[in-house]
């Protein structure tokens, strides 16, 4: 599919209450095999790899970053290298990261919360609910926290205290034309983000559903803490998105294939308000 080249990110030309959408992917598992991507095992393998995003969501008052993804360090530290800091890949694209005024965390796993450092003036968004068992009794245990990052809920609550977070209690309006929605399961909080576009409804699912065939097949992701929390979910994705056409999974590879692609300042970006070729 070809690619249309810019300096940096095109002015969002929609109408006002409808948003532009990006995704942009810092971070790859080319190696994931199928197994690994279902709680239940039992099934033929190959390969599947995963992409690891965060979500630009842009109209013509405001631009909403959708998670941050995480950095080197926590890269380095878990084996699974960035192939660039989002942060930096915002400031190829005209996008200073300073210069973020609102970011929605869907949660607050180390692959979606980390390097909030580099956005020292956005005001945060988070649900009660990921905050409360973030720092709850639960992180005693290992496997519990092992999705979690401490620097990163740390710092967390440091931005708290320093009155930069707006919580939310369930389903909520942000801005005209994005909706925060509560879809647990995976995680305890875990937020979906739903923007009016010119092609619709979009539902940035994050990990409420990892990859189309989670929710298609109706079978959760691996690492999933209330399994019928997260089935109850998947039916809310599609009552929220409508069809399969209007929701973006949380690591799906196959985004890349079918959303068009332009290239920002050698930054490739996916084109989410567009509708998708599928299957």
């Amino acid at each position: 599919m070809a690619q249309t080249i810019f300096e940096v990110l095109p002015a969002c030309s929609a109408a006002p209450g409808l948003w532009d959408i990006y995704a942009l992917r810092y971070a790859r598992m080319p190696e994931r095999r199928i197994h690994e991507n279902f709680l239940r095992r039992d099934m033929h393998d190959g390969p599947m790899p995963l992409d690891f995003f965060v979500w630009i969501a842009r109209n013509r008052d405001r631009t909403v970053l959708i998670d941050t993804g995480y950095g080197h360090r926590a890269g380095a530290e878990r084996g699974r290298p960035v192939d660039i800091e989002p942060a930096d890949a915002l400031a190829r694209i005209g996008l200073p990261p300073e210069q973020i005024e609102h970011v929605v965390l869907t949660h607050l796993h180390y692959d979606h919360a980390g390097s909030l450092d580099r956005f020292p003036n956005a005001r945060i968004h988070l649900q009660d609910a990921e905050i409360a068992y973030a720092t709850g009794r639960s992180m005693c245990h290992h496997v519990a926290r092992f999705p979690y990052d401490v620097e990163d809920v740390v710092h967390f609550v440091r931005r708290v205290y320093g009155e930069q977070v707006e919580f939310h209690d369930g389903d909520s309006t942000l801005f005209p034309g994005l909706s925060l929605h509560l879809l647990p399961g995976h995680a305890k909080g875990l937020q979906a983000v739903l923007v009016e576009t010119v092609r619709g409804p979009v539902l940035i699912a994050s990990d409420a559903t990892h990859t189309y065939a989670n929710l298609t097949q109706n079978h959760p992701f691996a690492l999933t803490i209330d399994v019928e929390a997260t089935l109850n979910s998947y039916r809310r994705i599609i009552d929220l998105a409508g069809d399969m056409e209007h929701v973006i999974p949380g690591h799906d590879a196959l985004v890349r294939t079918y959303y068009p692609s332009i290239t920002v300042a050698g930054i490739e970006l996916q084109v989410l308000h567009v509708d998708p070729k599928m299957p």
